[in-house]
């Protein structure tokens, strides 16, 4: 008699929608391809239907978790305009938003030590988001003397430096245990000291 979980309308999304909680859990590196098919109720055999492995299967979430991630970027840059401080901010309270909202995803793209360059649809859906960030950046750094400014690429690095760093320390597991304040709080003032010293922002009275 054939399992139940060979029905599926869409097997290859069913799997992926059963790793994501497996990785929440368990860490990219922590779950197996049988623990996936047994939650979407498949045989570990028809996995390799779809996928040729556990990197193959992250992969595919990481490359849907970078375009869920541009959108809402994307989204959040348009929302600030025609500010270009409010879209820049705006684009950072978005990835910390997707970070709370997509935790599955978020470890696989981050955590999981895929490489962006092996895969090339990975690399266009990560280098779209990216390029939201970056395009903020150089709104904001157009008014700078150009012998002031630095590079608009290196501007927004900074940035999602920081905002992995507040999402790492302060926005999982158990928000607030390790700090007093909010991870919102934590970035945005932390944007707020980088900004005041490239003199984008004017000086605290």
């Amino acid at each position: 008699m054939a399992k139940r979980g060979y029905h599926h309308g869409n097997l290859r999304q069913a799997l992926i929608d059963a790793a994501l909680p497996l990785i929440e859990e368990k860490s990219p590196q922590g779950f197996t391809l049988s623990e996936a098919a047994k939650a979407a109720g498949v045989t570990p055999a028809a996995v390799y239907r779809h996928f040729q492995g556990r990197e193959d299967l992250l992969v595919e979430i990481a490359k849907q978790g970078y375009a869920i991630f541009a959108d809402l970027m994307e989204y959040a840059y348009e929302k600030g305009q025609p500010s270009a401080l409010s879209s820049f901010e705006s684009t950072g309270r978005a990835y910390l938003a997707f970070a709370r909202k997509y935790p599955g995803h978020y470890m696989a793209m981050f955590e999981s030590g895929l490489s962006l360059n092996a895969n090339p649809d990975l690399a266009r859906e990560a280098s779209r988001a990216s390029a939201v960030l970056e395009r903020a950046a150089a709104d904001l750094l157009q008014d700078m003397p150009a012998d002031k400014r630095p590079p608009a690429a290196m501007f927004s690095a900074h940035i999602s430096a920081m905002s992995h760093g507040v999402v790492e320390l302060y926005a999982r597991g158990n928000p607030g245990a390790r700090a007093p304040f909010p991870p919102e709080d934590l970035l945005e003032t932390g944007i707020g000291i980088y900004l005041r010293g490239l003199g984008i922002l004017p000086p605290d009275s």
